[in-house]
């Protein structure tokens, strides 16, 4: 197959914990975290232009086509790497903005990767994940492509190979604004660090959970009733929230025990990208 006709994956992530463990002068906060890919999320696919325009074909509502970041990591790669051919993008979207999911970063990384391979420009993955970090935090891991404990503003990483797992990942009828989470007063900003020698599966939890609670009382509804299965978290910066299960057997029939009017999803954790696959030699 044209590698330009082409679907392209662009896979949600969860943060098995999230830590804010200080401040820079700069304001960007410290954390630390564990992500792992799960095997949904959304999908793109890219036909060339003869002109230098990136097009994105049915933008988000509420979402301008200059600020979706499909868009804005095109244009980065164009820029970095003197690319005078432009982009048609076609965004298929299943993941929930606002969610915490990574799907807005997912999108721009494999933006990034594939226009890479596309367009030929070679940029070495670690460039490629300094242009996604000017985009978002969570963008680099992304590129990265394999589960990993992060630190910093979450681009360092330590991979790991995680138990195999299935999650429910329940979907609160709410968008979270990372910025507004992050910008509260009694966000926690002092947890003490660990090493990643140190983390274990059920370590840790997420400094950011309490204030998106409170703020939005629809995660703390959905994090109580997931609950009753074990414990449970908020991925990133909410909404939505999850519960780790041995098998799918189990993640299902807890799915299958929803109360009317809550939405949710059984998906399978993955260490590796399925992103990866696409990018392998042909």
């Amino acid at each position: 197959m044209n590698a330009w006709q082409r679907e392209w994956p662009a896979p949600a992530k969860l943060n098995l914990f999230l830590h804010v463990v200080g401040r820079r002068a700069d304001g960007y906060h410290l954390l630390q975290t564990v992500f792992r890919f799960l095997d949904v999320g959304d999908s793109l696919s890219f036909a060339p232009r003869e002109d230098d325009r990136v097009v994105l074909d049915a933008p988000l509502p509420g979402v301008p086509p200059e600020q979706n970041l499909c868009v804005k990591a095109a244009r980065a790669l164009q820029q970095a790497a003197g690319q005078e051919l432009g982009v048609h993008i076609r965004l298929t979207k299943r993941l929930p903005v606002g969610g915490g999911l990574g799907g807005g970063s997912s999108d721009a990384a494999t933006t990034l990767l594939a226009l890479n391979r596309l367009w030929a420009t070679g940029l070495p993955s670690v460039e490629l994940q300094k242009l996604g970090l000017a985009l978002g935090a969570d963008v680099p891991i992304f590129i990265h492509g394999h589960a990993a404990f992060a630190e910093g503003v979450g681009e360092r990483f330590v991979d790991f190979d995680l138990p195999p797992a299935w999650y429910l990942v329940l979907v609160p009828p709410v968008a979270v604004p990372t910025a507004q989470i992050f910008g509260a007063p009694d966000l926690r900003r002092d947890t003490p660090a660990i090493s990643a020698a140190a983390w274990r599966p059920g370590v840790g939890g997420n400094d950011l959970e309490p204030v998106a609670c409170r703020l939005y009382p629809q995660v703390a509804e959905h994090l109580n009733w997931l609950r009753r299965f074990g414990p449970a978290r908020m991925s990133g910066s909410g909404a939505c929230v999850f519960a780790e299960f041995a098998t799918q057997e189990a993640a299902e029939a807890a799915h299958a025990s929803l109360r009317p009017g809550m939405n949710g999803f059984v998906a399978c954790g993955q260490d590796r990208s399925p992103l990866l696959a696409q990018l392998e030699p042909e």
